[in-house]
């Protein structure tokens, strides 16, 4: 299944930048047109079948944050599946906005190579899982029930029983060794699912990957101690108050997501 995008940006040695490096990706993603403003980027979304969206943020007329919260409204109403949402930007301080419009990611200009196919990626995975649940769905009809990541749910054992957490209540969720446990405000459980697992089944505006062990969940961060080599640690809304590191690759975007 070959993915189409948008890609709207004011600059266009931008919209060159986003070509080129998406000329690597050319057997999954068709780039189908280019706006240089928000007002072109809109006659382009009524007019084309896209699956994704890379943004610019600062533009001439409504802005990019604008321009996603209105397609948010616009498709939610007709009933349509959302598009993928990049932002693509130099500034980092609308990174915490930006996912609030539910985009997949946030990726600063200069882009960097590496960082960018991890967007790809993380994009491929969430259209293959809506392609099988769609194709479930046609197959079972109406009564084929959510999957469990649909309902914001994360099962986890306890005392020789599974129990379903809501995702609201995660706190963090760290491995160890060959064990993954998910962090409340008051409990530790044992879940069989792996970080990488749960990265799919988590909300993403609001649950980060800061450290290869450590997932997140940015909205229960209290406060934020900057060390010494550059990275963060990241004390967390749990009755322990426990602290979570940052590592030097995710420090720069979560300090982004956090406005700092």
């Amino acid at each position: 299944m070959k993915l189409k995008a948008l890609i709207v940006d004011d600059e266009y040695p931008a919209r060159q930048e986003l070509r080129f490096m998406l000329e690597k990706y050319k057997k999954e993603i068709q780039i189908v047109g280019e706006a240089a403003n928000s007002q072109e980027a809109w006659e382009l979304i009524a007019a084309l079948d896209y699956s994704i969206l890379f943004l610019d943020i600062n533009m001439p007329g409504i802005s990019g944050l604008e321009l996603a919260k209105k397609l948010n409204t616009h498709e939610a109403g007709k009933g349509k599946r959302q598009p993928y949402i990049v932002f693509v930007t130099a500034y980092e301080e609308f990174a915490v906005e930006a996912f609030g419009v539910n985009a997949v990611d946030y990726v600063l200009k200069p882009i960097d190579p590496n960082r960018f196919d991890r967007t790809l990626q993380k994009i491929f995975k969430l259209a293959e899982k809506a392609e099988i649940s769609s194709k479930e769905g046609r197959g079972k009809g109406t009564e084929t029930p959510e999957p469990a990541a649909d309902l914001g749910l994360i099962p986890v054992e306890h005392l020789g029983k599974t129990l379903l957490l809501d995702q609201k209540s995660i706190i963090f969720i760290n491995a160890s060794d060959d064990y993954t446990f998910v962090r409340t405000a008051k409990n530790k459980y044992l879940t069989k699912f792996t970080l990488k697992e749960l990265e799919k089944r988590l909300n993403g505006s609001i649950f980060h990957r800061c450290h290869r062990s450590y997932i997140v969940n940015i909205k229960q961060a209290r406060e934020v101690i900057p060390e010494y080599n550059g990275t963060l640690t990241l004390v967390m809304n749990d009755e322990e108050k426990n602290q979570v590191p940052v590592s030097r690759s995710q420090t720069k975007r979560i300090r982004a997501i956090l406005g700092l």
